[in-house]
């Protein structure tokens, strides 16, 4: 199994919220990419590379950030040679490729045919996540249909159903639609899905097929990754497993929140075990 950390995103919204906040240290922060962001005195992203070392077999870990990232996120893995950085060539949110199309830019320059996890660069778990459960779910699955995937999902509130992409599921835990930000009444389904996607090598072709399709579409239809996974539940089985909940780390707020429950809960959180 490989994995590629998404990381490309220009972070507008936090970057705004940086500039105006009162607090010096946060001021401070303003052109730092959010996957390296400080959380409880580490990186952000660093929790994902000490998860992802942790495992009984060596895993190949690649990061695509853009042109204006590439320079810190190089410095920031040098303590990590097994990690591979490349740009996705832009250098401005509005030249922006998105998530799919970064991804089948890793999955081609490194000829990836092999297991894929796929992980949003800006996101954290809580307490109970465990990133060899996980994978140890995937291969029980894999072993049983070598096209399975797997996503995560975890209950939101009704109000939030609004936010997220959500996961309506039948009795095997098989994925049989994702509506992107429905309404509470368009869905009996509370399960929202995070950037956190395991791919058999199978289902890897089945990206450029997908950018194939939204060729001609706006960026938006191309961005999120979650149009993508929408489009995959009807042609590969996807499956999804819970956990407790996530951070996404997209706003000063997010942040906050994000930072305050991981210096609360270090001792407690499996990246770092």
């Amino acid at each position: 199994m490989k994995a590629v950390i998404l990381a490309a995103g220009y972070g507008t919204r936090l970057l705004k919220d940086l500039q105006g906040a009162d607090e010096q240290h946060l001021q401070d922060l303003t052109g730092t990419p959010k996957p390296l962001l400080p959380i409880a005195g580490f990186p952000l992203i660093s929790y994902w590379i000490e998860a992802l070392r942790g495992g009984q077999d060596p895993i190949d870990i690649f990061i695509i950030t853009n042109e204006l990232y590439q320079g810190k996120f190089k410095d920031w893995a040098k303590n990590y040679p097994f990690v591979t950085v490349i740009s996705d060539g832009t250098s401005t949110n509005e030249e922006r490729l998105g998530a799919v199309s970064c991804l089948q830019l890793i999955i081609e320059a490194f000829s990836i045919d092999d297991s894929l996890m796929v992980i949003g660069g800006d996101t954290l778990f809580y307490e109970d996540f465990h990133l060899q459960d996980v994978v140890e779910e995937f291969e029980v699955l894999y072993r049983g249909n070598n096209q399975a995937n797997l996503v995560l999902s975890y209950t939101c509130k009704d109000d939030e159903t609004k936010k997220y992409g959500i996961v309506e599921t039948d009795e095997s835990s098989r994925i049989r639609a994702i509506k992107e930000k429905p309404s509470p009444p368009e869905t009996a389904s509370r399960q929202a899905c995070p950037c956190f996607y395991l791919f058999s090598r199978h289902t890897l072709p089945c990206v450029k097929e997908f950018l194939n399709e939204k060729k001609d579409a706006p960026i938006d239809e191309k961005d999120a990754p979650g149009h993508f996974l929408s489009w995959l539940v009807t042609r590969r089985p996807v499956f999804s497993t819970s956990i407790a909940g996530r951070f996404d780390v997209g706003n000063l707020e997010s942040y906050r929140l994000c930072n305050k429950y991981f210096q609360e809960n270090i001792r407690k959180l499996n990246y770092l075990q």
